[in-house]
């Protein structure tokens, strides 16, 4: 996985765990990677993938199964889904719209880009 130097690490790696979910490579009530698994396959210290897997809980997205290991809450889905919405509305719409209106850009412009089959 490419990092990029704007967001944490491990939360770079929770976007992608919380992406799989919403796509249905991690479905709810099934176990995900282990975390020493996990940080070799994403190249990073198993500290790091631990600390995502605690953010990943403490949002209630995953859950530990002593013992057993860390598996996709039922609710996981909507949770996702939840706090994307609540990024992009806080952080990522704010700049879509800036961009748009320093390059003056219509909506009749972007309207193509919200067709169905795009």
């Amino acid at each position: 996985m490419e990092f990029k130097n704007t967001k944490g690490i491990f939360l770079q790696i929770a976007d992608s765990i919380s992406e799989k979910v919403i796509g249905g490579q991690y479905p709810p009530g099934e176990k995900i990677p282990s975390v020493r698994d996990l940080a070799t396959e994403m190249g990073v210290n198993p500290n790091t993938v631990m600390r995502t897997y605690t953010e990943l809980q403490v949002r209630g997205i995953i859950d530990n199964k002593r013992g057993i290991g860390f598996y996709v809450s039922t609710e996981a889905v909507q949770i996702i889904r939840d706090w994307k919405r609540k990024e992009f509305f806080e952080i990522d719409l704010p700049l879509i719209v800036r961009q748009t209106r320093m390059l003056g850009i219509t909506f009749e412009e972007l309207k193509p880009y919200f067709e169905p089959n795009n």
